[in-house]
């Protein structure tokens, strides 16, 4: 898949503080399936979700925009959604904590999800993860699935996964042991000693105040809370122009100073709270006077309730001179986007089967419309506040209340302690992982009591010359400026079988000048190469007698360790080459099976031993596969 196809690419595009997420259902995956059969699939799928999370997200006020999902066919077709948390960085873990939830209650889902910095939940848990990933190697590789982080693995994957193909692996092996193996359990333990303050978190999250604010203000948040996010959002990011629409306060204050405050209770997030108390902000001339600041209680009612008041007026005329209400949220552009997406198939319009899908289509629309009223309204507030405040109200409406009182706000002044406990935590993550690197280096150092697997070796080496070499030789880092090297293997071994088969050499294990009358460019008879029906080759029986007689003179074939940790037999006869009838016997009594994987292992730490500390090939191949071995301080015994 293109790169421009990743729903992880990190784009300078995309907005900030901002949460994405997309959720891939695996009946997407299927190419069997009509359009129209997906799509209702998708639709039903929406819907559940919907009724899941609205038990969670109905009493919360979010900061700038609520959790809402929305079907999308590109590439595939799945339910995408973005939330901008702004500075509650709260807004963005309780949509973790939705998605968590979403995920246990459907297996059948895979879920992605990242923010304007990336991988969040990643960077949440660096500590914890493999070295190999990083922000170039986990595009298309980290989902949710059935309630637990999933990272694609390496050997499976080497390079960037299709996210086809990722999901396709997924949906199969989410089961696999090598699969789970992967993802360290110190991160799945992290994310869920996170996840599972919520949703406790969420509701203390909320702060409840009571404000003195006109009537008009009292009546449009008393028919829609959620409305108190884009106040504060047009209070907090007011600019020379808005404030403009504060002096004057046409909208919400029609009588002007004459308009009556009332006492009411609001209910919104601790940021939304702490944005408007942080700021000073004079009342506009035409705004009723303020009780004075001796008055305490009544003072701070009446001010937090001055700049709710200015932030309504605010935005309402900046949404109403943008003139951007409602796009992409009409039935029209629905409907325009199943046309797109083949839903009607082709279909004439007034054909039974086509009314049928449209029927479908509308009563999707209604219910999950009604699901998302909250956003629905705050794509279009304007609209929505001229309804409200044209019903019948006044300020009576508002007397003889019993309201509660103010939530406690000294964790506004004393929040210290929580943020010295988050980076109390932060700090012990850090010293733990500094820990563990120290006592790998003093243990690299020391070579004292060193705790690593010798298997990893010969397994590792195995991975090496399985997925790494091929004919154009072993992978190095791309770091390094090495030249390509061009090498006929199939003519420099026939040119090698050309020479000695040249008269006169002699198979008698002496030195022979090669160089003497060869030619790389010298003709032969390919059949040569080929054996004979007996498996005979006179070539290779005569280099064989010859290497085998060179070998007999020597310990070399004691220096390997043999299958089953069997003894090397002492062969008889070795130190009288000249008994060419017990050669036979011989070498196949000395050449019993080789145990491969200890002499591989045993061999490196010999060569990384006899480097005393120093560069070598043995620990730059063990550092290509990732291995560290502790220094040997034992030098001398054995």
């Amino acid at each position: 898949m293109a790169e421009a196809d990743s729903i992880f690419s990190q784009k300078s595009r995309l907005p900030d503080d901002t949460v994405f997420y997309s959720i891939f259902p695996d009946f997407s995956l299927s190419s069997s399936s009509s359009s129209a059969t997906v799509t209702e699939e998708l639709h039903n799928l929406h819907l559940q979700i919907l009724q899941i999370t609205s038990i969670y997200t109905k009493n919360y006020i979010f900061q700038h925009q609520p959790f809402a999902l929305t079907p999308t066919f590109s590439p595939l077709p799945h339910l995408h959604g973005s939330l901008r948390f702004g500075d509650n960085l709260e807004d963005e873990w309780f949509v973790v904590f939705l998605l968590f939830t979403i995920s246990k209650q459907f297996h059948y889902l895979s879920i992605s999800v990242h923010d304007s910095d990336g991988l969040f939940l990643l960077i949440e848990t660096a500590f914890h993860l493999p070295r190999w990933l990083n922000p170039e190697t986990s595009t298309n590789r980290v989902f949710l699935r059935r309630g637990r982080l999933y990272i694609l693995p390496r050997s499976i994957f080497p390079a960037t996964p299709p996210l086809h193909g990722a999901l396709k692996f997924l949906s199969e092996n989410y089961d696999n042991p090598e699969v789970l193996r992967v993802t360290p359990d110190a991160v799945q333990l992290h994310l869920e000693k996170k996840i599972t303050e919520y949703p406790e978190r969420a509701e203390r999250n909320m702060h409840s105040v009571r404000v003195r604010v006109p009537v008009s203000v009292a009546w449009v948040l008393k028919n829609e809370p959620c409305l108190i996010s884009l106040a504060v959002e047009g209070f907090y990011d007011r600019d020379i122009d808005t404030m403009k629409y504060a002096d004057k306060m046409e909208k919400f204050l029609p009588n002007g100073r004459q308009e009556e405050l009332v006492q009411v209770v609001v209910k919104m997030s601790r940021a939304m709270y702490a944005q408007l108390t942080q700021q000073t902000f004079r009342p506009p001339k035409c705004y009723p006077g303020l009780p004075p600041i001796s008055d305490g209680e009544a003072y701070k009612e009446a001010e937090l309730g001055m700049k709710i008041a200015c932030g309504f007026e605010m935005m309402y005329q900046l949404r109403k001179r943008q003139g951007e209400e409602g796009k992409g949220s009409s039935w029209d552009v629905f409907k325009e986007t199943l046309e797109k997406s083949g839903y009607f198939e082709g279909l004439l319009p007034g054909s039974k089967e086509h009314n049928r899908l449209m029927q479908k289509a509308e009563e999707y629309y209604k219910n999950s419309s009604a699901h998302e009223r909250a956003s629905e309204m705050l794509n279009a507030p304007v609209e929505r506040v001229d309804e409200i405040l044209s019903l019948p109200h006044s300020a009576d409406d508002f007397k003889g209340l019993q309201l509660p009182a103010s939530d406690d706000d000294s964790w506004l002044y004393n929040g210290d302690d929580e943020l010295n406990s988050a980076l109390e935590e932060r700090q012990k993550e850090m010293e733990l992982f500094d820990l563990k690197k120290k006592r790998k280096q003093k243990m690299k150092e020391e070579g004292d009591g060193a705790d690593y697997d010798l298997g990893e070796i010969a397994n590792s080496m195995q991975e090496f010359m399985k997925n790494i070499s091929s004919y154009e030789g072993a992978e190095v880092p791309e770091s390094r400026n090495m030249k390509d090297v061009n090498f006929d293997v199939d003519r420099f071994m026939k040119d090698m079988k050309s020479v000695m088969k040249r008269p006169g050499f002699q198979n008698d294990g002496s030195d022979v000048e090669l160089e003497e009358g060869s030619s790389s460019d010298m003709d032969f008879d390919d059949s040569e190469d080929e054996e004979n029906e007996e498996g005979d080759d006179p070539f290779m029986h005569s280099y064989s007698e010859a290497l085998n007689k060179e070998l007999k003179a020597t310990t070399l074939g004691r220096s390997f360790v043999r299958a089953n940790d069997q003894p090397l037999k002492k062969a008889e006869g070795t130190s009288n080459a000249s008994e060419d009838k017990n050669t036979d016997m011989d070498m196949e009594e000395d050449f019993t099976p080789v145990d491969v994987d200890v002499n591989l292992v045993k061999n490196l730490l010999d060569s990384f031993s006899s480097q005393e500390g120093l560069p070598g090939p043995a620990s730059n191949l063990l550092g290509l596969m990732g291995l560290q071995l502790p220094q040997d301080s034992k030098k001398g015994g054995k």
